[in-house]
């Protein structure tokens, strides 16, 4: 089961990816962690990516697919994978398929998680995480507030708010962000891969309705 995953702004994707990790054994594949992972390694590349990444250089698409590529041959791939945030333009879904044709892949299910940009805009301005073992919460949501205010269920640390998750800095991203997603959208609708669920409710309603796409 292969999964690309595309969601606006805070909706959530990263807790959804992660119950699919738990349940089915996906493997999660950001294309951020493998060029951090890749910087990490301080390879020639790695430390061409700094570089780049330091100046706010947009990464080339053949350097994102190579790095792609070489981790959908690892051999954690049997039960599938979920692709976090990529393909994020029609040239990079091309450029995804040829890999994918090469390595006898295919995509199952592009799961869009569609959200109310008010719903949205709660969510991530109340958004809290953990900076010790990365457990989030929100302020707002009943089901997602810390036991103690301001503190980690797990280990009681202090947790901390993003610094750009304000109103004005929400309304550009979800704004841009929809308008660049949307022909990636129909790209895949014409394929039949596009399932769009409905993203209003508690995370776990929000499971449901994906695991009813995905059986």
């Amino acid at each position: 089961m292969n999964i690309i995953f595309v969601a606006p702004p805070a909706a959530g994707k990263g807790t959804q990816s992660a119950l699919l990790v738990e349940k089915y054994g996906l493997a999660h594949i950001s294309t951020g962690d493998l060029l951090r992972a890749e910087v990490a390694k301080e390879s020639e590349l790695g430390l061409s990516l700094k570089e780049k990444m330091s100046t706010g250089e947009l990464i080339s698409d053949d350097i994102v697919i190579d790095l792609l590529k070489t981790r959908l041959m690892q051999n954690d791939m049997q039960k599938g994978f979920i692709l976090d945030g990529y393909p994020r333009t029609i040239n990079q879904a091309h450029m995804l398929e040829d890999v994918l044709d090469e390595l006898n892949m295919k995509i199952d299910h592009v799961l869009y998680l569609e959200m109310d940009k008010e719903l949205a805009m709660h969510r991530a301005l109340g958004r809290m995480t953990c900076p010790k073992c990365g457990a989030g919460y929100n302020k707002y949501e009943e089901v997602m507030k810390p036991k103690v205010d301001g503190k980690c269920d797990h280990c009681e640390s202090d947790l901390e708010c993003r610094t750009d998750d304000n109103e004005e800095t929400f309304n550009t991203r979800f704004d841009t962000y929809l308008d660049n997603t949307q022909p990636l959208l129909d790209y895949y609708k014409e394929k039949e891969l596009l399932n769009v669920i409905d993203n209003s409710g508690t995370p776990e309603e929000t499971f449901s309705k994906i695991e009813e796409v995905i059986i």
